[in-house]
């Protein structure tokens, strides 16, 4: 009895050895772990993605479909300093929604197996150093809804094939080193600027910049049916050749006036390219000169024609005030609008604050950024154009303007809440030196036609180029917005942004202002009326009344990240970085088949 026993356990060992388990590791799972071994896992993070595991649905930044067959649904593994390439064997993984390994150091290219993933929903490769080109069959990706490419070395024309991606609502290719002109077909033709600002060699309606035939003529350029070589029809056999035709019949002409300009337009481009801005001065007396700057070189206006206008606003064009002076719309003779905030001289120190702001704003750009595109010194004032945001401010919509206080429903909020917290990240962690905003508020968040915000105002913000710079003597900012420590001790610091960032998700999230006169019996501000309703159990009560389409999960994670960025002990606060992380994994895109088919109709 004694050696059957024995023997019955020596077959068991044998049989687990020797025999396939009947647990083994699911396809999806062999999948994940050969996109692994493509990957420089330099942080140890995927340590926990082993193959004699049963089931893949517990890894790291790994999420599956509910129920038995235990399919991958996301992939989210952003900020994780991984290297490497993205295996092919993506294209494996059929039943993949969301795939987000953004703000890596990912090389190689975009592996064109990735549109085998017909179910995809979210695109996120931002910010990594991928080359070559978008795959060409993107457009079978039918159910794709968000796209970010931007920030890598993506190279070659746009596909037209986007433009059959109908449900695409957010389309990102900037700061990539696309050309040619951009397909004005399908849903690309719903995507502004904004989409594909920093890709110098772009054309098209989109950029607002016309496309040129090599002798120089702006023309608009058929598009193929699809992004491969295609083999030209009689029609527009007949179309090139009519163009052509023309183009030999002014060649005589439009040589002369080339070889006049040549000289001209190539000393013209050398100088933008070794310069940031352009600057052009104007005489008015012996003892005062009006002087104008403009950013970027985009600005389609003569210097006397904006300086007219400049000198022509009065009390009639005041929108607004701002940090250190009052805003104004300025309308060019063309319908170009664009905000226009004067400095206060009578603001102690304000030369200096104007020489840092324009420092600052001259030399970064941004989609969630308030445009600055020149300032204009006059006798008798300082002024810097901005473009002009359509929508105000969001505390014009969530406090002033009943109407439009309904246009603010629960996805404008999150969306608003995602584009500002990706803003201040890359003002905390990609510009260098880093820049601290110090007045992060509600009427600081303008927003554009789409609902998309920009922070503006950087009267205030501070560069920060070691650990005592961030040091004042004075604390400014606006009070219910400001960190306890900042009212202490006037230290600013990246984590006083992060508590004023929370007290702004808050505001977002119950209407209110920071200092209501409901808190005055719960907590005196909007944190310590939120954290006194949460003791409570009173969720219900926190949300805005007039939100009514809130859904418990994603609120909870939000009151969670608000409650993180306002603790007291500033130690205890996530960066921005980790802040805008959490937004996009979990706000975003929290059960992603809801998600998207609420925005399915957008």
């Amino acid at each position: 009895m004694e050696m059957g026993t024995v023997a019955w356990i020596s077959l068991v060992i044998m049989m687990t050895l020797f025999c396939p388990s009947s647990l083994a590791l699911t396809q999806d799972g062999l999948t994940l772990l050969e996109i692994k071994s493509s990957l420089n896992d330099t942080k140890n993070v995927l340590s926990n993605w082993e193959e004699f595991d049963e089931s893949p649905c517990a890894w790291t930044g790994i999420s599956c479909h509910p129920g038995d067959e235990q399919r991958v649904r996301s992939i989210n593994l952003p900020f994780m300093q991984l290297g490497g390439i993205i295996s092919p064997s993506i294209g494996k993984l059929s039943r993949l929604q969301r795939l987000a390994l953004h703000q890596n150091s990912l090389h190689g290219i975009i592996p064109n197996e990735i549109t085998n993933c017909s179910e995809l929903r979210a695109l996120y490769l931002r910010g990594n150093y991928f080359q070559g080109g978008i795959p060409s069959n993107i457009g079978n990706l039918s159910y794709l809804n968000i796209m970010d490419l931007s920030s890598n070395s993506l190279k070659g024309a746009i596909p037209s094939s986007i433009g059959r991606l109908s449900h695409l609502h957010i389309l990102n290719l900037s700061t990539n080193f696309f050309s040619g002109e951009i397909p004005d077909i399908g849903v690309l033709s719903t995507f502004d600027k904004n989409s594909f600002i920093g890709n110098l060699d772009l054309c098209g309606r989109q950029v607002q910049k016309p496309c040129r035939t090599s002798l120089g003529f702006p023309v608009v350029l058929p598009h193929a049916e699809s992004d491969e070589a295609a083999v030209p029809t009689k029609r527009s056999s007949h179309y090139m050749k009519g163009v052509l035709i023309g183009a030999m019949a002014t060649m005589g002409f439009a040589l002369v006036i080339i070889l006049s300009f040549l000289w001209i337009r190539l000393l013209s481009k050398k100088e933008r390219a070794v310069k940031r801005y352009t600057e052009v001065k104007k005489q008015v007396d012996p003892e005062a000169s009006t002087k104008l700057i403009t950013f970027h070189g985009d600005l389609p206006y003569t210097s006397s024609e904006i300086i007219e206008k400049l000198e022509s606003l009065d009390e009639e064009n005041i929108v607004g005030s701002g940090g250190y002076g009052t805003v104004y719309r300025m309308v060019m003779n063309d319908c170009g609008t664009f905000a226009v905030k004067r400095i206060d001289r009578s603001c102690e120190g304000s030369d200096q604050v104007f020489e840092r702001e324009l420092e600052i704003l001259g030399s970064i750009k941004h989609i969630n950024l308030v445009n600055l595109r020149g300032y204009c010194r006059l006798p008798s004032s300082r002024l810097l154009i901005y473009d002009y945001l359509a929508l105000g401010s969001l505390d014009d919509l969530l406090h002033e303007n009943t109407e439009q206080r309904q246009l603010l429903n629960w996805s404008d909020r999150l969306k608003i809440a995602l584009g500002s917290a990706r803003g201040l990240a890359y003002l905390h962690h990609e510009c260098n030196p880093k820049i601290i905003h110090r007045d992060i508020k509600s009427s600081n968040i303008l927003l554009d036609e789409n609902m998309e915000p920009h922070i503006s105002d950087f009267g205030l913000a501070k560069l920060l180029v070691d650990e005592e710079a961030h040091v004042t003597t004075v604390v400014a900012g606006t009070f219910g917005y400001l960190a306890p420590e900042y009212l202490q001790s006037g230290r600013a610091t990246e984590k006083s942004d992060v508590y004023s960032f929370g007290v702004l998700l808050l505001e977002l999230v119950t209407g209110k202002r920071p200092t209501d006169p409901s808190f005055v019996k719960r907590g005196l501000n909007v944190v310590g009326w939120m954290n006194t309703l949460l003791r409570e159990n009173r969720l219900e009560d926190v949300v805005d009344k007039r939100c009514t389409d809130a859904d418990a999960g994603t609120l909870e994670v939000i009151l969670e990240l608000a409650a993180s960025c306002t603790d007291g002990n500033a130690d205890d606060r996530p960066s921005m970085n980790q802040v805008l992380q959490l937004l996009e994994q979990e706000v975003m895109s929290p059960c992603p088949t809801e998600f998207y088919e609420s925005h399915s109709d957008h």
